[in-house]
Formats: C-alpha cells, structure tokens, sequence
C-alpha cells in the first residue's frame, strides 16, 4: 500500500492505493502556515492514514508529498511555497527522520500528472505513454508524462507555461512579464477581467454568460481561447496523446471542456494544419472530485517517476 498526501495552500489530502492501483482510504484536513505547521500537517495526514489503513507508517511501500513552490525532488527540498509560508524547507529530511521511512517531495502540479497518467491507465486498461495535466487555478502550468517518465527538466521548471507570454501588449504578469497565458487562463485572470464578490467567480462568470450578459460572454471567451491555446501549446510542444485539464476551475466541467473544443475546431476549421492534429479530441477535463496530486505523490516514490 502506498500513501500520497497534497499539501495546499489551505487544506491537505491523503489518500493510500492498493496494490491492484485502486484508491481506498481518504482523508482531508486544514493546512497549517509556516514551516513548523506545514511539517506538523503532513504528520497528521500520516498518522490519520495510519490509523484508517491499520498499518505503521512504515509499512506502507512508499509515501510521497505534493506541494507547491519549486521543489528539489532529490533532496526533498521545497523553496518558494508563498502560499504556505515557505521560503525554504527540508521537507522531505524532516519527515523522514520523523517517520523513520523514506518520503518523496514533489512538485502539486507534477504529482497530479502522475496521477492522471495513472487515471488514464486505470481507464485504458493500459499506462498512457504520453499526456500533459494542464492545470487551472490560482495560476496555470502544466505536468508533463513522456513515454511513462515525468518530465522535469534541466532545472525543474518543464511545464511552466503559464509564464509564456502570448500577447506582448497584454496585462502584467507577477512574474514581471507581460501578456503571459496566465493573465488570460487562471483564477488570477477571471478575478481581474470579471471582479465579483462571488464565491466562485469562475463559476459567477459562466453563469452570467449563459443569462446573456455580453460582457460576461466576452470574457468567458478570452478565458476559453487562453485554455485552448494552452492545448495547442502543449501538442504542438511536445506532441501527448491527451491534455487532461485540471485544477481548481476544472470543476466548471462540461462546460469548460466544450467551450475549449468549441475554440480548438473553430481554429482547425481555418487550418489545415490544426485539422490534421485533431487537437479537441485529444483534450479532457479530469473527473470532478479525483484526488489527482494526492494519487500522483502516493506513486512518486516508484523508480520510474525517480528520474526526469
């Protein structure tokens, strides 16, 4: 049994997996601020989970952490987690000594496309060989799977495309660039084009456009030309089989997926090019309630997942 804990920036999920690949125990949890309480938060997730599967903590065969901020994924180090109050911890060190076991430390993102690398795999009957886990919510990256290999990079930052910028003239990034695909797909983007004192403005959004507000309606549709152009980023980068969309705002759904199949087929209708890469079919919305990062840190610790 192996055991996945998400650390984000307001709660925690654990969740272990068989070893038939089937999800059985979950729990969910607040998240501690700071180092000392981020630390405290994934011993809690453990010894709950501990508890739920009625094993020790080493006996499960593997526990892996996802969380944000850029992580060092060999030594378990996590720098610049904002959100979390971490400008530098020795999370997966502090850990183990701890728990007396080994625990692997990746990046929430990455960990979630290997969760939905395993999703594809469990649905297909087969391990998808090549996909992207496109993630909307606060921000936008992507997790990339090639050939059933996470890819991180020379330096750990593959599938930062949010911070590449598509419009030069287009609003300010907090990256300190300008027009990056962030501003136009991501929470950040919905909250400066449609403010509102919804609780979900992605969703208060789509809801007025579907009233017929016109100005709704345009930036519902900015916001969907941003995703899909985030689709063709990523196929005509690197080619995946699937771009699965995940993420917060993954949670609007069918219509988020057909609004962005709407935009990829009007492009292929004018290129010839697109046409041929049939790129909406290859796009999905992850299943609403699947605990993609949890899954993903639970399997990272897997020699196939060890190097990029």
């Amino acid at each position: 049994m192996r055991l996945g804990i998400d650390i984000g920036g307001t709660k925690t999920a654990a969740v272990a997996i068989g070893a038939d690949g089937e999800l059985s125990d979950q729990v969910r949890m607040p998240t501690g601020f700071g180092a000392e309480e981020v630390v405290a938060t994934a011993l809690r997730a453990v010894e709950r989970m501990t508890e739920l599967a009625g094993v020790d903590a080493a006996e499960f065969s593997s526990i892996g952490i996802g969380i944000p901020g850029a992580v060092d994924s060999e030594t378990g180090r996590v720098a610049h987690a904002v959100n979390l109050g971490l400008e530098g911890l020795d999370l997966g060190p502090r850990l183990s000594d701890r728990l007396g076991v080994e625990v692997r430390i990746e990046n929430d993102v990455k960990a979630a496309a290997v969760g939905a690398h395993h999703l594809l795999g469990v649905a297909d009957g087969i391990r998808a060989h090549s996909m992207a886990y496109l993630n909307l919510g606060t921000g936008l990256a992507a997790g990339i799977v090639l050939d059933g290999r996470l890819l991180r990079g020379g330096h750990g930052i593959a599938g930062e495309i949010g911070h590449i910028p598509v419009d030069p003239a287009g609003a300010a990034c907090g990256c300190g660039q300008r027009g990056c695909l962030e501003t136009l797909a991501s929470g950040l983007a919905i909250a400066r084009m449609w403010p509102t004192d919804a609780r979900l403005p992605a969703r208060d959004l789509f809801d007025a456009a579907d009233a017929g507000d016109p100005r709704a309606i345009a930036v519902r549709e900015q916001f969907l030309i941003g995703v899909a152009a985030g689709v063709r980023l990523l196929v005509l980068t690197i080619d995946v089989d699937d771009v699965v969309i995940g993420g917060g705002l993954s949670a609007l759904g069918r219509p988020l997926l057909d609004g962005t199949r709407r935009i990829l087929n009007g492009w292929a209708a004018e290129s010839a090019f697109l046409s041929s890469l049939d790129l909406a079919s290859r796009v999905q919305v992850i299943p609403h309630g699947f605990p993609a990062a949890a899954v993903g840190a639970a399997l990272v610790g897997e020699h196939q997942w060890q190097k990029s």
